[in-house]
């Protein structure tokens, strides 16, 4: 790979990583502006946007499964932070209170995942605690049952348990899953780069093994026969093409190939000893 390829390709590499982490930005400022409806169509497009990108270091669909990757990732760093600022939000807003579990309703779920559910929760003078449901797994808590939880005055934000109400994980998810769509924008490219070298060489050999068929075949049309009606050709002359090859288009030019008795030359001709196979 030449010095200005090289460059080039750190160049493009440079700007889809600066590109991802932009996108990743812009979604996570989103994520309490918009919904679902909107969000994914942003995400497809730019899926479709890394396709391309990561495409232009080598074919077309090298950029498919890469791009998938770097979505995935990046949708589940951005979810990961929309978690992780919620908890930072009750941690600095919430209070400490201790209520009671009045009812607990089992959220369906599909397949074998977790079973979840939401239990409403009441302060000791009966007044509901305000906002969403606490989320917790089924039958974690028990009706009558007395928790700790931090309470979202505003009522924006879902109560958590003290020691739920911790956005080191999520934080820690959340870079984690970042960095691993980063890190894939390099290895993306590369992957890319190759692909399309293969893609020349295999064009290369293509046109080089046409070529030389065209030839072989030209040559046994108009080349008359020595030696004992044999035609000799040597094999270095025609690199790309194997013996059975070459018995091939002898056939199909009304002669035969010599089984290789001497590897030094290929031999045809109307009659032989012994007929070499065709591939």
């Amino acid at each position: 790979m030449g010095r200005r390829r090289t460059r080039h390709l750190a160049v493009l590499a440079s700007g889809i990583a600066g590109y991802v982490l932009a996108v990743v930005a812009g979604m996570f400022v989103l994520a309490d502006e918009v919904g679902l409806a909107v969000e994914i169509p942003l995400w497809i497009a730019h899926g479709v946007l890394l396709v391309v990108l990561i495409g232009k270091s080598g074919t077309p669909e090298s950029g498919l499964g890469p791009a998938l990757f770097i979505v995935l990732t990046s949708a589940s760093s951005v979810y990961a932070m929309d978690v992780a600022r919620d908890d930072l939000t009750l941690q600095q807003r919430g209070e400490k209170a201790t209520v009671t579990v009045v009812e607990e309703r089992p959220i369906p779920v599909h397949g074998r995942g977790a079973r979840n559910s939401d239990y409403e929760l009441e302060h000791e003078d009966g007044t509901r605690v305000p906002g969403p449901a606490l989320n917790a797994a089924t039958d974690r808590y028990a009706v009558g049952q007395k928790i700790t939880v931090i309470e979202d005055p505003t009522g924006e934000l879902r109560p958590q348990t003290l020691g739920e109400a911790d956005a080191t994980g999520d934080a820690l998810t959340a870079a984690g899953a970042a960095l691993a769509a980063l890190g894939a924008v390099p290895w993306a490219v590369r992957r890319g780069a190759r692909a399309k070298i293969r893609r020349d060489e295999e064009a290369t050999q293509a046109a080089a093994q046409k070529d030389q068929e065209n030839r072989l075949r030209e040559l046994l049309r108009t080349r008359p026969a020595a030696r004992g009606s044999y035609i000799d050709v040597a094999p270095e002359d025609y690199p790309a093409l194997t013996h059975g090859r070459a018995a091939r288009i002898a056939w199909e030019t009304g002669l035969k190939a010599e089984a290789l008795g001497d590897r030094r030359v290929w031999r045809f001709g109307e009659a032989v000893v012994e007929e070499a196979p065709l591939d």
